[in-house]
């Protein structure tokens, strides 16, 4: 059976209040052994830490996403750390550059991430990358932010052009891939999955958003993520049996705080 991880998730997020169990459920029918459910509001990380704790196998995060950092600039880089330290966090974020909406300026932004990498490098949890038509930006601070002291980070649900990814790899990054990389026309990000080492993918959902083909419009959820392993997997020339072993390796080894289950 195929065995895999949603490294990327929002399971507190209204749309699975109703059936959640269910929902969690259907994801180990599916082969998927362990959640991350991924913070976006430090301010809601009690909801967030609530799912993770009801489930043995739903883990989180706790950050601020880039279209909320004007919302919580009052959140410093202790209080990441502070909170971080409880068993069922496993990593720091989602934060990041987000440009293609406007709700949040690029100095909250910029202010924001840079506190994440600063929770994120004394902590040696990964950090959870959200970068939306911000390549260079992106590249040029995790440039200069590694080179003041490596920390573990994730370009999570990746459309970036080839060279953020190239950036990411060489500063010790992993690439996660959503179930856009099903869509028709993603030629352009399977080709920059196959420049990927292999030892630097993950898969995820972005759960209730971006469902993969054959779902492709409808709620998205952790189950789903075999679809987007599939793709990966006949994108790469492997089975998919191999494809989930091999990204849940990884997951394993990038949320090192994480249990074996």
């Amino acid at each position: 059976m195929v065995t895999l991880i949603d490294s990327h998730c929002h399971l507190d997020f209204d749309d699975f209040a109703a059936e959640r169990d269910q929902v969690i459920a259907r994801a180990g029918e599916a082969g998927v052994r362990q959640m991350v459910t991924i913070c976006t509001k430090v301010k809601k990380f009690d909801r967030i830490l609530a799912v993770a704790e009801a489930y043995d196998n739903v883990f989180c995060s706790v950050g601020t996403h880039p279209n909320s950092a004007h919302e919580e600039l009052d959140i410093e880089t202790d209080d990441l750390v502070r909170l971080s330290a409880h068993p069922k966090v496993v990593a720091i974020g989602e934060a990041g550059l987000d440009y293609f909406y406007d709700t949040a300026s690029p100095e909250a932004q910029r202010t924001g991430l840079l506190r994440h990498i600063a929770a994120a490098r004394q902590t040696g949890l990964p950090l959870v990358i959200h970068s939306r038509s911000a390549d260079e930006d992106m590249a040029a601070i995790l440039t200069e932010e590694t080179g003041k002291g490596a920390f573990p980070f994730i370009l999570h649900c990746f459309t970036a052009g080839p060279e953020l990814a190239r950036v990411g790899v060489e500063l010790g990054g992993y690439i996660s891939f959503s179930g856009i990389l099903t869509f028709p026309k993603s030629e352009e990000l399977r080709a920059i999955a196959k420049t990927v080492p292999h030892d630097r993918l993950l898969v995820e959902t972005d759960a209730p958003y971006l469902a993969p083909k054959p779902f492709r419009g409808k709620r998205n959820e952790p189950a789903y993520v075999a679809q987007t392993a599939e793709v990966l997997a006949e994108t790469l020339g492997m089975t998919v049996e191999e494809a989930g072993q091999l990204t849940t390796e990884n997951a394993l080894r990038c949320f090192s705080k994480m249990p074996r289950l």
